[in-house]
């Protein structure tokens, strides 16, 4: 066995993979960039080793740094967790070659795989179902002929990056073109693949285990159908689609592709499968590391899957074969926890926008209690760029059926309180609750059919009464050294022989209209409402003041009703949150909006969200098209293409490829052909 494995990753990943080496007896080694310095996987290992500057590409990917963290902290083993590294062939021999142990498949099995077209020929020699596609030279060519839909995909990666569905064939070539470029900043290879598009389909998962003696086995599938943009959000297992006999047979189809690719460690065999009919499942990818997902087959089974990568990479053979592999027990549900804002995107139709977001988390609180389990990188302080991935945590839940994994893991996330940052929990649990997912009938178009009505509400009264309240609050005088306070300087609007008078309080939540809320004692007014009856209540056990001494909860009654939520403060100004959602509410000043508006205008585009500008389309003076796309975003390793407001012509451009922007910097302006000309 191991004496020290060196973690070449970072997140919630990293502080799993340390948890099992932790209760293994092995000594776990972190490596981190200058944005990781204060991480929480960084805190939790044994030791960690400075790799780099902020960028993942010039850090957690670079195979020397990594290579020289091992050496310095005397490992013997890396573990690649999943992204960055872990499915790269080249990484895997430098680590071989540097005579340490990857604790993972061999090379060649990562290489098969990882090229989409030359796995889908293994497996098909296996005897494995695969989908119909088309790849190479003439690839425009190859799916026109095919005919719409088809979905282009990286021939080099996986996790939803650079896929393209297509429709309109008049889109292809610039659907093509930006799937490429995708690929290219993702896998450093731009080749893709064309697939036959099967609409409303099951996305099934099989997980698979092998050791180094001739042993494969299969732990049993994982439904993977509810995703956006081609990305999981929502897994569970036993997936509610199969029957027994489906069960078994794309089982043993996974073993079969397995061991076609020389598969040792665990790995994961991913399968499409058409609505209406499950016995014709067909192949589309083979991952060949942990799954992101992968806890709830741990829970199901008992098993722990890094345990397992650690014993087999240290050649210990399984200590069963198929027909000892433990029997599910029961179900199990994960919700990923990613840091995002859903918002209509813009023109309407129901569609919805997903964009990464960015910012300190200023409170956490975890969910725990029975079936519940957090697998988390997430610490108070942390700060959530946009370098990387946007997945921050995974809330997990296991019950005796399905029922009660679901209502477990709304609870959980009802508990789930992130501050300081956007995220998706709100948006979570409101799906968990669609009656197509309580029913398990779904497919991988659910999301993206019922997101416009999963979007949270009308931010309600309670929320801005409180931040009023909060800010009256902050108003009062300190009293003095003898406790003294003038009377005239508080702020209670009191005025002779007249009811008090109203202090307005003007805020905004990001996506809102500014709101007017007036104050008084025992009362507050929402904007053209009527008075309410509302008081910020006491301090107590579940108003306490956090190590900051900002109160990390905050209890207000209101027309009738106490209402508490979880409460943080940055400069900004006030965060709230319950059941899974928060809003960010801020100070509202109208003459500088009246100023902002007055100088950006209707004809300017900004950033609809953190990130770099990757591609610039558009040149000053060039005349364009509504709908027209002027530049490409990228944030958390997805892209956003900001397109011309109407007809008109280029007349500003302030930025260029390459460029760092913040959410709302102004990035081009397109005046209309009138005030062009």
């Amino acid at each position: 066995m191991f004496d020290t494995v060196l973690v070449a990753n970072r997140g919630e990943i990293a502080v799993r993979v340390i948890r099992t080496l932790r209760r293994l007896g092995i000594a776990s080694a972190a490596v981190y960039s200058d944005a990781d310095a204060g991480a929480r996987h960084v805190a939790e290992a044994d030791m960690a080793v400075r790799i780099g500057p902020e960028r993942a590409a010039h850090s957690y990917l670079s195979v020397p740094a990594l290579l020289r963290a091992a050496e310095r902290t005397g490992a013997d083993a890396v573990h690649p967790g999943y992204g960055f590294l872990a499915e790269n062939a080249d990484f895997a021999r430098a680590v071989t070659a540097a005579g340490l142990t990857f604790i993972g498949p061999p090379a060649d099995a990562i290489e098969t795989m990882g090229d989409k077209i030359r796995a889908k020929e293994t497996v098909r020699a296996a005897g494995v179902p695969v989908v119909p596609g088309a790849h190479g030279e003439g690839l425009a060519d190859a799916v026109r002929a095919m005919g719409p839909p088809v979905l282009l995909k990286p021939s080099a990666g996986g996790g939803g990056k650079g896929m393209r569905l297509v429709r309109d064939p008049a889109r292809l070539d610039d659907e093509i073109e930006a799937a490429r470029r995708e690929a290219k900043a993702a896998f450093d290879d731009d080749t893709l693949l064309a697939e036959r598009w099967i609409d409303r389909p099951r996305h099934i998962e099989i997980q698979v285990l092998a050791d180094r003696h001739g042993t494969v086995v299969h732990l049993g599938e994982r439904e993977c159908s509810l995703q956006r943009r081609h990305q999981k959000i929502v897994e569970e297992a036993p997936s509610p689609l199969l029957d027994p006999a489906t069960r078994a047979a794309m089982g043993e189809a996974a073993v079969r592709a397995a061991r076609a690719c020389g598969y040792v460690g665990a790995g994961t065999v991913e399968f499409i499968v058409p609505a209406g009919d499950r016995a014709a499942y067909c192949f589309m990818e083979m991952n060949t590391r942990l799954q992101v997902e992968h806890p709830v087959t741990e829970l199901i089974t008992g098993l722990d899957l890094v345990e397992w990568q650690v014993r087999v990479a240290a050649g210990e053979p399984l200590p069963f074969g198929q027909d000892g592999v433990p029997a599910a027990r029961g179900h199990a549900v994960e919700a990923r926890v990613c840091a995002e804002t859903a918002t209509p995107a813009p023109g309407g139709g129901g569609a919805v926008a997903f964009l990464p977001s960015a910012g300190t988390v200023r409170l956490l609180r975890e969910p725990s209690g029975e079936g519940v389990r957090v697998d988390s990188g997430l610490a108070e302080g942390t700060e959530v760029g946009t370098a990387y991935d946007p997945m921050l945590a995974k809330v997990v839940a296991h019950g005796p059926d399905r029922a009660t994994a679901l209502r477990r893991l709304r609870a959980a996330l009802a508990r789930t309180t992130v501050l300081g940052v956007d995220t998706n929990t709100g948006f979570l649990r409101r799906l968990l609750a669609h009656p197509a997912v309580l029913a398990g009938d779904f497919d991988t178009g659910l999301v993206a059919e019922a997101a416009a009505g999963l979007l949270a509400g009308p931010v309600p009264d309670e929320v801005y009464a409180a931040v009023a309240l909060l800010r009256q609050e902050a108003l009062r005088p300190a009293p003095d050294a003898t406790g003294w306070v003038d009377p005239f300087a508080v702020p209670s609007g009191w005025r002779l022989g007249e009811p008090p008078a109203w202090t307005t309080h003007r805020l905004r939540v990001a996506g809102q209209e500014p709101v007017a809320v007036a104050v008084r004692p025992g009362e507050v007014r929402v904007g053209t409402g009527p008075p309410l009856p509302a008081r910020l209540l006491g301090t107590g056990a579940d108003a306490g003041a956090d190590a900051t001494g900002e109160r990390a909860t905050v209890r207000v009654a209101c027309a009738g009703a106490v209402h508490t939520f979880a409460h943080a403060v940055d400069s900004g100004g006030h965060w709230l949150g319950r059941d899974g959602d928060a809003w960010h509410v801020r100070g509202h000043d109208p003459v500088a909006a009246a100023r902002a508006g007055a100088a950006t205008g209707r004809d300017e585009l900004s950033a609809p969200m953190p990130g770099t500008v990757t591609v610039v389309k558009a040149a000053v003076g060039d005349a364009v098209r509504a709908g027209q796309g002027l530049l490409v975003v990228e944030a958390m390793k997805m892209e956003h293409v900001i397109a011309a407001p109407h007809d008109g012509t280029v007349t500003e451009l302030k930025v260029t490829a390459g460029t760092a922007v913040a959410i709302d910097q102004v990035l081009v302006r397109v005046a209309p052909g009138e005030e062009a000309r």
